[in-house]
C-alpha cells in the first residue's frame, strides 16, 4: 500500500514563506515524478509544480521565480520552498506521486495524492 503524505502548511503574511514537505511510502520500485497542485474555494485544482525522476522541473506561470520544487531521492521526498507569497496562492495543496510498482505488483503505474495541508496568506 503506498501512501503520500504532506505537511508544512499554515498561516504566513503576504511577503513571507513556509515549506511544504511530501513524503511518500510503500511498495514503490520507482517514482517518475512528484508534483504540487493547489485548489482555492470554489476552483479547480491546478498545476503547481512538478518534478522527475532524473529532476526535470516544470511550474505553473503564477509561481516561476517565486517556489521552487526538489527532491530527496533517497527519502521518496519532495519539498516546495514558497517565497514572496500572496494572498491569491490560498489554497489547499496536494501532493501527486505518480510511480512504478514492481513485479510484484505486476509493472504497473499509479498515481497517487495526499491529503492536503491547507495554505494561508493573509494580506
Amino acid at each position: 500500500q503506498v501512501q503520500v503524505v504532506e505537511s508544512g502548511g499554515g498561516l504566513v503574511q503576504a511577503g513571507g514563506s513556509l515549506r511544504l514537505s511530501c513524503v511518500a511510502s510503500g511498495s514503490i520500485f520507482r517514482i517518475n515524478a512528484m508534483g504540487w497542485y493547489r485548489q482555492a474555494p470554489g476552483k479547480q485544482r491546478e498545476l503547481v509544480a512538478t518534478i522527475t525522476g532524473g529532476g526535470n522541473t516544470n511550474y505553473a506561470d503564477s509561481v516561476k521565480g517565486r517556489f521552487t520544487i526538489s527532491r530527496d531521492n533517497g527519502e521518496n521526498t519532495a519539498l516546495l520552498q514558497m517565497t514572496s507569497l500572496k494572498p491569491e496562492d490560498t489554497a489547499v495543496y496536494y501532493c501527486n506521486l505518480d510511480w512504478t510498482a514492481g513485479p510484484s505488483g505486476g509493472w504497473g503505474r499509479s498515481t497517487n495524492w495526499g491529503q492536503g495541508t491547507q495554505v494561508t496568506v493573509s494580506s
